[in-house]
C-alpha cells in the first residue's frame, strides 16, 4: 500500500504488478478492497493501481459535495504524481463507471481502453436525486450501519449471503466502516452527475462491459443498451452475480478481464 499526495489530498493506493497500467475504480460506498479477487490474477502481467477514492477507505475525506469530475481530477493527479504518463486501461464499477465517464470527457488521451462494470450512463431522475440528498443528510446523523442494512440486498444476488457469506460480510464491512461525511458528499455528487448518453458514441477505445446476471441496480438490459451505443465494445453477462459481480463470481469476471487485456496486448 502507498499513500500518495495529489490534488490537495492524501490517497491510499494499492500498487502492484508490472506492465501496462490498469486503474481499478471502486463502487459506492466501498473501497479498493472490493477488488481483492482481481488483484492477484491481474497483477501477473499488468500494473494495477487501485485507489481508495476521495472520502473512502484511508483517503482524505472532503465534506459538502464531491462531484464525479473531482474524482476524475483526483485520478489524473494520482497518475501524474506516480509518474504514469502512458495511457491506462480504466476499469470502474457502478460509481467507478461514473468517474470513468468524467475522466474520458476531461482526459481522453490518457485512456487506452475501458472496462465498465455494473454501471449506468443515465443521470438520476429527480426522485432518485432527492432520495440521495435525503440519505446524505441522514447518514451524517445516523452513521453508515443503517446504510449497510439498506444497501446490501440491492447490491447482491439474493443467493450470495447464503452461498458466499464471506462476500456479503466483506461488502457489509466496507459500507459500515465508510466515513459518513465521505458517503454524504459522494451521494450529493452522484445526484448531480452528467448524462453520459452523448459521450457513448464518441468513445473510440476498445470497451468491455460486464454486468451481473441479477443486477437490480444496473440491469443487463440497461447495460446492453450502453454497449450498443459504444463502437468497438463487447458485452458480457456474468452469471450467478448481482451488482457486485467482481466479488460474487470472480472466476468468470477475471476470465473476461484477462481475455480482454491479453487481446489488447496482441493488438499492439
Amino acid at each position: 500500500m502507498r499513500q500518495i499526495n495529489a490534488a490537495g489530498a492524501s490517497f491510499n493506493i494499492e500498487d502492484r504488478g508490472a506492465g501496462p497500467t490498469v486503474v481499478l475504480i471502486h463502487g459506492f460506498p466501498l473501497d479498493h478492497t472490493m477488488w481483492q479477487y482481481q488483484l492477484p490474477a491481474l497483477a501477473m502481467n499488468n500494473r494495477l493501481i487501485a485507489p481508495d477514492m476521495r472520502g473512502f477507505g484511508r483517503s482524505t475525506v472532503t465534506e459538502g459535495t464531491v462531484r464525479m469530475e473531482q474524482m476524475a481530477d483526483d485520478l489524473a493527479a494520482i497518475l501524474e504524481a506516480m509518474g504514469i504518463d502512458q495511457p491506462v486501461c480504466l476499469c470502474g464499477l457502478s460509481m467507478g463507471g461514473y468517474v470513468a465517464f468524467a475522466f474520458l470527457r476531461k482526459y481522453p488521451a490518457r485512456v487506452r481502453s475501458l472496462i465498465l462494470c455494473d454501471t449506468r450512463s443515465a443521470p438520476d431522475s429527480k426522485e432518485a436525486a432527492d432520495a440521495r440528498r435525503q440519505m446524505a443528510d441522514k447518514v451524517v446523523v445516523e452513521g453508515t450501519e443503517k446504510v449497510a442494512e439498506a444497501m446490501l440486498p440491492k447490491l447482491l444476488d439474493p443467493r450470495t449471503p447464503q452461498d458466499r457469506p464471506q462476500v456479503a460480510s466483506a461488502v457489509q464491512r466496507m459500507i459500515s466502516e465508510a466515513d459518513p461525511r465521505g458517503v454524504a458528499a459522494t451521494q450529493r455528487g452522484m445526484a448531480i452527475r452528467s448524462d453520459a448518453a452523448d459521450l457513448l458514441p464518441k468513445i473510440k477505445v476498445r470497451t468491455l462491459l460486464l454486468v451481473g446476471e441479477h443486477d437490480a441496480i444496473s440491469p443487463p438490459d440497461e447495460m446492453s443498451k450502453i454497449a450498443a451505443a459504444i463502437p468497438n465494445s463487447k458485452f458480457v453477462i456474468v452469471p450467478d452475480a448481482g451488482h457486485m459481480s467482481p466479488m460474487e463470481n470472480p472466476q468468470r469476471f477475471n476470465a473476461e478481464l484477462l481475455a480482454f487485456l491479453e487481446s489488447e496486448l496482441l493488438m499492439r
